[in-house]
């Protein structure tokens, strides 16, 4: 039995056999909604997120991304760092980037906005969290996470990490990645909060290191600290040195 003679949808070959054509399915009225939750119609989603992402953030200049628990309430100690490092980085010229959520990252866009500086909130679609905190100054909600990290590492120049789950664990571990591999160069990731980051650090060190999957050079990418001031200062030089 012969094959069916080929044709082209669009840029597309394809064998098998069409019998309407797309300009006519689009001009067709009738049928119900469910196209749109189709793949071809959310690559047209993915595309509108980044275009929206690079349009509001390309004229931004210097940022640094500041992560943490959403979870962190206002009278914790992790709260108020949050804060001065969103003041601080403001101070030493820099926008501040954070998830937009609540807690820690409410905190360093509070610290922004009070620093009189740029406060932005690149915020997630979840089933239980509630829109942006009320410090963003720019802000946009995303349905993809994937999208989302690309405006966190496109237009960030660092990473200051509070203490965090999961979500902030994502975050930083991506970020090492993108510098161990050279996707970013220069790239200063900073955990704020010893005693919080030690345990992570040691098992890294103890037993990944020491089974060799990843190398010490690996470990110098993080710089730990408990002083907020600290960690700014350490941003800021990395800065200076990617711009001589």
């Amino acid at each position: 039995m012969s094959r069916l003679r080929g044709r082209f949808k669009g840029p597309v070959f394809t064998r098998t056999e069409e019998t309407t054509t797309t300009d006519q399915r689009l001009l067709d009225s009738r049928g119900g909604a469910e196209w749109v939750h189709t793949d071809p119609w959310r690559v047209l989603r993915i595309q509108a997120e980044f275009v929206e992402g690079f349009g509001a953030l390309a004229e931004l200049g210097p940022a640094i991304a500041v992560f943490g628990s959403a979870r962190t309430p206002p009278d914790h100690p992790s709260y108020a760092q949050g804060e001065q490092v969103g003041r601080l980085l403001v101070e030493a010229g820099f926008a501040v980037i954070t998830g937009g959520g609540p807690g820690a990252m409410e905190a360093a866009n509070k610290g922004a906005c009070d620093a009189g500086g740029t406060s932005v909130g690149l915020g997630i679609e979840l089933p239980f969290e509630a829109g942006l905190n009320e410090w963003v100054d720019v802000g946009i909600n995303f349905r993809y996470f994937f999208v989302r990290k690309t405006m966190f590492v496109k237009y960030s120049q660092g990473f200051v990490v509070l203490p965090g789950g999961v979500g902030t664990l994502d975050e930083l571990f991506e970020a090492i990645t993108l510098v161990q591999t050279r996707k970013v160069t220069r790239f200063p990731i900073v955990l704020v909060g010893v005693d919080y980051w030690s345990g992570l650090l040691d098992w890294m060190r103890d037993t990944v290191l020491a089974d060799g999957k990843i190398s010490q050079g690996d470990l110098d990418l993080i710089h730990v600290t408990d002083d907020v001031e600290e960690a700014v200062r350490h941003v800021v030089a990395a800065q200076e040195g990617a711009e001589r």
